[in-house]
């Protein structure tokens, strides 16, 4: 005769914290491999172009890094000063990069050699970024003013002054139009500039100095980090969209990731912050040893570089290979699945009676009002609920609920409907619960006119709580269908297909 089965009641544990697709996209990074360089690393720049060869400015050269290796492959030190912002063109052959001497240097990468110096400027140049025809470099100065070179005939096609009150440390240039030119100061202004105008379009307030600036993929939204705060904002319609506020230090560098679906900033608290752009929320956090000054990733999201304070090159890879399980470890478990026998015969054990909660007695002998009359009393309902539910679903599975809702009196009914009306919002009940719910409602249809207030009051309470939740429901609805809507707006955009050849005399397209 086979024993009766016992009751397995699922723990309704508290909810933890949740181990996202983010986490486990960021957490197969690999340990850093660590480079000592001369001085604090001021600016990283990936190229867009496979193997993705990474740029380092520091001290009075621009070193070209393989991510695979790890070894300097292109050491570019035709400064004097100081150099800053070195960044590739989209073919990955060129780059260009300012300094501390207020020159524009261009740069052929293969060759090492200096093809142009743009010179026009009247201090010191933080960063320099081509256009996205590839045929102007922006530049932005200390000298409060922002120029856009013509890199054929090595001439200003365009020059904005007077905009700022103080040193122009950050600047970026549109993803999706060759035109709109953005930068950012010490004096916490952040304008736009359109060169077929020769105009400022936009032009906000940061409320702290201005650190870096970057566009999302779409070229509708602009971020800006400065203080302790990243701002996200409308670039068609000039305001704020939101704030970041979870650092503690100044925000020093932002980038992206992900295809552009994720926002990285790095921070002199020695975080590196990774937000989802959907929700703006923060997703992973990588902490560093000492302040971070720039970061940048690898197209591929393969490579992440950041260069601190004291001079060091963080290079840290992310694993993306498949872990497969070793043969002998799956003998060795077989191998010790098998049960080995002493002797001949073989002793079975004589079974004892398992110890049988109250209500599975009941629910064994086919009393369903007696079975949930065990449940329904406070020790359990309100404080291990999951059990009652199991006991709601266990009768439903039985075809039993009616028969053990029915015929209670007003105080057994009044019991109920607060249990209900207490965890119906709750996500894990709501399914069970909302079935009892019209189950009891459907028992005593006929009899709610002579039911007590309390009864009453209580069914005027379970109405107002799903009312409630069916606002809550479209409200949601309506958020996630904004936010399906910015993620079509944020897709990314293919590169320029269009290169260039140049010599140190002109410039051919191809």
């Amino acid at each position: 005769m086979t024993s009766f089965k016992k009751s397995f009641v699922k723990p309704f544990a508290r909810p933890s914290e949740l181990y996202t697709v983010e986490d486990s996209y960021w957490k197969k990074l690999t340990s850093p491999v660590l480079v000592k360089e001369f001085g604090p690393i001021d600016y990283v720049n990936f190229s867009r172009r496979a193997p993705y060869h990474f740029a380092i400015s520091c001290s009075a050269r621009v070193q070209v890094y393989n991510p695979v290796t790890k070894v300097v492959t292109k050491n570019l030190n035709k400064f004097k000063e100081a150099a800053y912002g070195a960044t590739f063109r989209a073919d990955g052959h060129l780059l260009c990069a300012g300094g501390e001497e207020s020159v524009v240097r261009l740069f052929e990468v293969n060759t090492k050699s200096m093809l142009r110096q743009f010179r026009g400027h009247k201090a010191a140049v933080h960063r320099t970024f081509f256009t996205r025809d590839g045929h102007h470099i922006a530049s932005f100065s200390d000298d409060k003013t922002v120029s856009l070179w013509d890199i054929s005939s090595q001439q200003i096609s365009g020059h904005y002054e007077g905009y700022h009150n103080d040193y122009i440390r950050a600047g970026c240039v549109s993803p999706v139009s060759e035109n709109i030119v953005v930068s950012g100061g010490y004096d916490k202004q952040i304008n736009m500039f359109d060169s077929r105008t020769k105009s400022v379009t936009m032009s906000v307030d940061h409320e702290s100095p201005v650190e870096s600036l970057i566009f999302l993929p779409s070229g509708s939204l602009l971020i800006s980090a400065g203080g302790t705060e990243v701002r996200i904002w409308d670039v068609l319609a000039g305001k704020l969209l939101a704030k970041l506020t979870q650092n503690h230090k100044t925000v020093t560098a932002l980038c992206l990731a992900k295809q552009g679906t994720a926002i990285v900033t790095a921070s002199l608290d020695k975080h590196v912050k990774i937000y989802n752009v959907s929700t703006f929320q923060l997703s992973h956090d990588i902490t560093y040893p000492s302040a971070v000054l720039s970061i940048d990733i690898s197209r591929d999201d393969k490579t992440i570089v950041a260069g601190t304070v004291d001079g060091i090159v963080n290079i840290t890879k992310r694993d993306t290979s498949v872990k497969h399980n070793n043969e002998n470890k799956k003998r060795q478990a077989r191998a010790a699945a098998i049960v080995q026998s002493d002797g001949i015969d073989m002793t079975v054990p004589i079974m004892q009676p398992d110890q049988m909660s109250k209500f599975d007695s009941a629910l064994r002998k086919f009393n369903y009002s007696q079975a949930l009359d065990l449940v329904l009393v406070h020790a359990v309902a309100f404080k291990k609920p999951h059990i009652t539910v199991y006991v709601f679903d266990e009768l439903c599975r039985r075809n039993g609920l009616v028969q053990a809702i029915s015929g209670r009196n007003s105080k057994q009914l009044a019991f109920l409907l607060n249990f209900i009306v207490r965890y119906i919002g709750v996500r894990k009940l709501s399914k069970t619960l909302t079935h009892v719910a019209s189950t009891v409602i459907d028992c005593y249809w006929d009899s709610f006119d002579t039911c007590t207030l309390e009864v009453r009051a209580l069914l005027t309470k379970l109405h107002t709580v799903v009312e409630n939740e069916i606002l809550l429901t479209k409200r949601l609805l309506t958020i996630d269908g904004l936010v399906k809507m910015l993620l079509i707006s944020s897709e990314v955009l293919p590169d320029a297909t269009q290169t260039e050849k140049i010599d140190n005399k002109n410039v051919v397209k191809t």
